[in-house]
C-alpha cells in the first residue's frame, strides 16, 4: 500500500453503500486473518452494515469513512442504543493509517456528533486485547464499566464495555 499523506489530506466522508464491501473485507483482513477470529465475525460486520443501510436514522445516526485521496483508511459509526445513549461501532483503521492522530480525529468527530444530537452518553464493546484502541478511549474520558471472559469468533477473549458521559 502507498504511504499515507499528512493529516491535512484526510477527509471523513459519510458511509455509503459503495463502502460496504470494503469495510467488510477490511474487518475480515484485520480480525479474521490478523487476530484469528472465525468467519462469524465477517458475517456480523455485514449484518451490522446492512441494518445500518436499511434502517438508520440520518438525523441521529451516522457512519464515516476516512479517506486519503482515493484510499479508504478506516471507519467509525454512531448509532442509537437508547433514547439518550449512542453506541460507537465499527471503529477501525488500516495499519498504515495508525499512529498519526487519525483515530483521535475520528473518535472526536463521532463523539461531537453524538453530543450535538442530544445523546448524554456513549457506550462501546471492545476486547481488552485491542490495547491501542483501549488506550485512546481511556485518554479521551471513557471508563471501563464491565469486563468478562468470553468465547467469541472462535477465540477466548476479555470483552470490555466502556462508557463516556457527554
Amino acid at each position: 500500500m502507498r504511504q499515507i499523506k499528512e493529516m491535512a489530506q484526510i477527509e471523513l466522508r459519510p458511509f455509503t453503500l459503495a463502502d460496504r464491501d470494503w469495510l467488510i473485507a477490511t474487518h475480515i483482513e484485520l480480525y479474521e486473518k490478523g487476530e484469528g477470529f472465525d468467519s462469524s465475525f465477517g458475517v456480523l460486520v455485514a449484518q451490522i452494515l446492512d441494518e445500518f443501510l436499511q434502517s438508520h436514522d440520518p438525523e441521529s445516526e451516522r457512519g464515516w469513512v476516512a479517506w486519503d485521496g482515493s484510499q479508504r483508511l478506516g471507519s467509525i459509526f454512531c448509532v442509537r442504543m437508547g433514547p439518550q445513549t449512542a453506541k460507537l461501532r465499527l471503529f477501525q483503521l488500516i495499519p498504515q493509517a495508525r499512529g498519526r492522530g487519525l483515530g483521535r480525529l475520528m473518535l472526536d468527530t463521532c463523539t461531537e456528533f453524538a453530543r450535538a444530537h442530544g445523546y448524554t452518553e456513549m457506550k462501546l464493546w471492545t476486547h481488552k486485547s485491542h490495547e491501542a484502541a483501549n488506550a485512546l478511549y481511556l485518554r479521551n474520558g471513557w471508563e471501563i464499566i464491565e469486563e468478562q471472559a468470553i468465547t467469541n469468533y472462535g477465540q477466548s477473549l476479555i470483552e470490555r464495555v466502556m462508557r463516556l458521559s457527554l
